[in-house]
């Protein structure tokens, strides 16, 4: 029961002791079932040898049986019944009167059984203590649910995981991106893809990949396959990571050997900065090398602006909640035009995101983007159908069109 947590185990061995203490008995347990294995999670016992841990296999014992309905909920004499004699665990004490019950999860689930037992016989061990076994298993269901189900999430999560990390990481995309003044192509984004029968964004996956622990070696592997397009693209290339993974050394060690002058590193404004002091740490040698920092999704959640004068990026990439409608949406407009107010009075350049059509274009350009990224300039693709840089991907508006 360890997996669970101390004050879980804590609730379920209060229960237990009540039902121990209630019927008598000399053991009490919450057992787990599953595919292969029975196995006691949680024990209250007077007897040394009956610990936590005990396990053996899933048709082993009386819990499965019970479960099946194959032996009875109530036994007042184990040696009673031909199939308890069977079943009855060849290292374990004689066992004599004994009571279990199912424990099942909201969806139907059994989840294993809440059992006491005892060495003597007790011709008093009745249906009414099934009753009671029964209400301190609903209650030990309530308290086990929640951690199972997470235990549940995050295998899940493993194994689907499990053949991207083998493979090397995620595929990568590259997206142009452009100077706004001339619509020519001067850089591009690496961005992560994973398969498309996932139905979940790449944001989401590297977020359920660090819940189970994976989410620093996902991020290094989507960012080495990145940086191995560095050879064969022109411009810049901008690079994902999570201050999180950022600060390891395997990431330092990754960055330093790259051209740093063509990296343009993105955080983005939803990951927190537990410690601006080692994220500097972290970033000066590589920002005295060349390499320019960009903060990402700027405006998505309009979340303090400490995230961007903490960090002192070269880059402000503004949202596409921002650009989309920018030219139809006066209160956009005024936002963006702050935003590049602010970022160009500290000497940054700034990025629009999610530009799709040239209306929006045209006022961004008119209000001093600097650069531009979406679905007007390209979408998503391998490195080898990416346009050259310096050709241009949408004609620049003319200043009558803007």
């Amino acid at each position: 029961m360890h997996a669970y947590g101390s004050e879980t185990e804590r609730q379920i061995a209060q229960l237990l002791r009540t039902a121990r203490d209630k019927l008598g008995l000399s053991v009490a347990f919450l057992s787990r079932i599953d595919d292969t294995t029975r196995t006691l999670e949680v024990v209250d016992s007077v007897l040394p040898d009956i610990q936590a841990g005990y396990s053996g296999p899933r048709d082993s014992g009386f819990c499965l049986s019970v479960v099946e309905g194959r032996l009875p909920r109530v036994l007042s004499d184990a040696r009673a019944h031909p199939l308890a004699v069977d079943l009855h665990p060849a290292d374990l004490p004689q066992i004599r009167s004994h009571v279990s019950v199912p424990v099942v999860l909201s969806d139907g689930e059994v989840y294993g059984t809440f059992c006491a037992f005892g060495l003597t016989t007790d011709p008093e061990v009745s249906d009414r203590d099934v009753l009671l076994m029964e209400i301190l298993a609903e209650a030990a269901a309530v308290v086990i649910e929640p951690r199972f189900r997470l235990d549940q999430q995050q295998a899940a999560i493993s194994d689907r995981l499990a053949p991207v990390l083998a493979a090397g990481g995620p595929d990568v995309v590259l997206q142009p991106i452009v100077s706004m003044c001339s619509g020519a192509r001067v850089g591009a984004e690496a961005l992560s893809r994973f398969p498309l029968e996932w139905e979940t964004t790449p944001d989401v996956v590297f977020d359920q990949a660090h819940s189970i622990g994976q989410g620093d070696r996902l991020e290094l592997l989507a960012l080495a396959r990145a940086a191995a397009l560095l050879d064969r693209v022109e411009g810049y290339m901008s690079l994902n990571v999570s201050p999180q993974t950022l600060t390891t050394a395997e990431c330092g060690e990754l960055l330093a050997g790259l051209p740093l002058d063509r990296v343009l590193l993105e955080l983005s404004e939803h990951d927190p900065v537990h410690d601006y002091a080692l994220l500097a740490e972290v970033l000066d040698p590589l920002r005295r090398r060349g390499m320019r920092l960009a903060i990402d999704d700027v405006g998505a959640g309009f979340s303090s602006l400490r995230h961007i004068v903490m960090a002192a990026p070269d880059v402000i990439k503004l949202d596409r909640s921002i650009i989309s409608g920018v030219d139809r949406d006066p209160v956009l407009a005024k936002l963006a035009q702050s935003m590049v107010e602010f970022a160009h009075s500290f000497g940054a350049a700034v990025i629009a995101e999610g530009v799709e059509t040239a209306e929006e274009y045209a006022v961004l350009r008119a209000l001093g983007v600097d650069g531009g990224q979406g679905w007007l300039f390209g979408a998503p693709a391998p490195a080898e159908e990416i346009a050259p840089a310096g050709v241009v991907l949408a004609a620049p508006p003319t200043p009558l069109d803007a």
